[in-house]
């Protein structure tokens, strides 16, 4: 029997897509550097509205239903190690985690872009701005291992509770076997 929960809201799916488009062109324009600084002025806008979202969104959109404390995510991960973690509607703990370190990352990663174009750009904080580049840069690869880690997890996730979650990420939909 299959059970179908209506979970992701068409807010927190077009964010993440449009944060894998962005990310992605993002990458992809670093040699461009007005499109790659709008890409992250753009990237910044779409965190801004999940940050808002976090706070008045639905029930599995807030991040008091994804926040779990130390323990509960080190517990978690441990069961998962040993294939019988708890199942989830909304994020799991590690899920949880994942995204406030992905949101961290890609805020500094976007702010200390910004301050590189602008010393680039307007020839201020020259001295800094090969270091403030490298910076950037340390945080554009360490976003981009968060993504492949939450990749992998979303996969073990899915084969562990029996659940397609990126079809979910999709429709919105959680279709699980009882």
């Amino acid at each position: 029997m299959q059970k179908s929960l209506y979970v992701w809201d068409i807010v927190v799916r077009s964010f993440h897509w449009l944060l894998v488009l962005a990310f992605a062109l993002a990458f992809a324009t670093e040699d461009f550097s007005v499109l790659h600084a709008y890409i992250g002025y753009f990237i910044l806008g779409l965190i801004a509205v999940r940050l808002l979202w976090g706070v008045i969104g639905s029930k599995h959109a807030r991040f008091s239903d994804f926040i779990y404390r130390p323990r509960v995510i080190k517990q978690y991960l441990k069961d998962l190690f040993f294939k019988r973690a708890k199942h989830y509607v909304g994020h799991n703990p590690a899920g949880g985690l994942m995204i406030v370190l992905m949101l961290i990352s890609l805020i500094l990663t976007a702010v200390t872009g910004h301050y590189a174009y602008e010393s680039e750009v307007f020839m201020i904080y020259a001295e800094h701005e090969s270091w403030l580049e490298e910076v950037h840069e340390a945080l554009a690869f360490f976003s981009l291992t968060l993504v492949f880690v939450h990749v992998v997890g979303v996969l073990l996730e899915s084969v562990l509770h029996g659940e397609n979650l990126i079809s979910a990420m999709i429709s919105g939909w959680k279709r699980r076997s009882e």
